[in-house]
């Protein structure tokens, strides 16, 4: 199966320019999709494409009608306050209209002229949630991240025999996921330290980040109908950043025996763009499993998940504190892992999600869950970093922490690189935390 076609060449170039410098989120080959509007303004919110620093406005593309068949099809779809009837009509109209789109940019396309006035400058323009999403499940993929956890919470059985077998999820709460710039309250709920005889209630004093990929669902499958593994990738439409944020001491009193709920569902930060699936055809992997642990059944098994079923997405977190932002210097690095270290993979997480008839909505969303790495210092969120909250983490400017502070904004990346063809970028996901209330 070759994934990889002529919008994925290290020598294209744009006629706008800011796409054609080096190490750029958003060169020609990226073309993510967002919701988005001039700051300030009573403006529809509607599709954009991100190319260099600007956003390509989807309106204006698709009244220009300058586009053919099933690429004009998807771009009227796509002109829309919320993607989803555009992800909802499947990889051939998302083909379709990519590569529309890359022609139209490239250096010396005969629409330069016509397109020259869709172009908004980033730093004009506000987003929206790229889609609505229906439903929200998150998994529990990086094997490393679960066995730091579950040393912590049971050291004497980290890791639950399940997990080797299983793509670990729980349907988690879409309403309160935002787009890049939220900013929320520190939640209240009950907490009952080791040596309380009863809980008590009030602000969390644990608050954590998790570093995680958002999975966005394209075309549906009807209820009661599986999704193949063969099959299963043709349902996604592509990735963003994600910060699930987590109250690990709310966490520890409410996840038995039914798993996460208040501690999960007070605030999930999603970053804008949407870098689909055909984009990220270059930087993907081979998939393995080490030969001592359970091989996947065979409805989690096919010759393609193995042969370039994981994804090479470096991610990294940053905090930036209120002292930092007083102080005018930069946020720190805290982390940095990549999504290819990930025990279960995209496809065997549809493959697995539907296999009981469960039926998937255009603009659902999976949560990858915590991508830590083998080393420590890839762990995907504070609770690792800090040993449980018995190591403090020092920061660049002296501060120390070994959870969230209120006034802390953190500060996500993503990206992908690989010999021979072009950089691209997730963008970042931002969020900052207010006092409780």
């Amino acid at each position: 199966m070759n994934l990889i076609n002529e919008t994925h060449d290290i020598n294209l170039t744009s006629w706008v320019e800011s796409a054609n410098q080096a190490n750029i989120d958003f060169p020609i080959q990226n073309l993510p999709f967002a919701v988005f509007r001039r700051k300030n303004s009573n403006e529809e919110f509607r599709g954009g494409v991100a190319i260099g620093d600007q956003v390509l406005d989807l309106n204006v593309v698709a009244t220009a009608n300058i586009f053919n068949g099933l690429a004009q099809e998807a771009v009227v779809a796509a002109n829309a306050p919320a993607l989803n009837e555009f992800m909802g009509m499947g990889q051939e109209y998302w083909s379709a209209l990519r590569l529309a789109l890359s022609q139209a940019l490239r250096a010396g396309s005969e629409h330069q002229h016509a397109l020259a006035d869709a172009l908004v400058a980033q730093s004009d323009i506000e987003f929206s949630m790229p889609c609505h999403i229906g439903d929200y499940t998150d998994f529990y993929t990086s094997i490393y991240h679960a066995t730091a956890v579950g040393r912590l919470f049971r050291p004497d059985n980290p890791l639950l025999p399940n997990y080797k077998w299983v793509p670990i999820g729980y349907h988690g709460r879409a309403s309160s996921i935002d787009v890049s710039g939220q900013v929320f309250h520190r939640p209240n709920g009950q907490t009952k330290a080791p040596d309380a005889e009863v809980p008590s209630f009030g602000p969390c004093k644990r608050l954590d980040y998790e570093l995680e990929l958002g999975i966005y669902l394209g075309k549906g499958n009807a209820l009661g109908d599986a999704i193949s593994i063969s099959n299963a990738e043709n349902h996604v439409f592509g990735f963003c950043v994600f910060n699930d944020w987590s109250a690990r001491d709310l966490q520890a009193w409410e996840y038995q025996p039914l798993g996460p709920f208040l501690a999960k569902n007070f605030a999930s930060t999603v970053s804008p763009w949407i870098v689909t699936t055909e984009a990220l055809a270059p930087y993907r992997t081979c998939w393995t499993r080490d030969e001592n642990d359970p091989q996947p059944m065979d409805y989690l098994e096919s010759a393609h998940n193995r042969e370039a079923g994981a994804f090479d997405i470096q991610m990294d977190v940053l905090l930036e504190s209120e002292k930092m932002r007083a102080d005018g210097t930069p946020a720190c690095k805290l982390s940095e892992s990549s999504f290819k270290h990930s025990y279960w993979t995209v496809a065997q997480m549809v493959t697995h999600h539907t296999v009981n008839g469960c039926n998937f909505l255009p603009g659902d969303m999976l949560g990858s869950g915590t991508q830590s790495g083998p080393d420590h210092e890839e762990a995907g969120s504070m609770l690792e970093l800090s040993r449980g909250g018995k190591e403090s983490i020092t920061l660049a400017n002296g501060e120390t922490r070994t959870f969230l502070n209120d006034g802390d904004k953190v500060i996500m990346r993503g990206w992908c690189e690989k010999e021979g063809f072009n950089r691209i970028g997730l963008g970042f996901v931002e969020g900052t935390i207010l006092p409780a209330k």
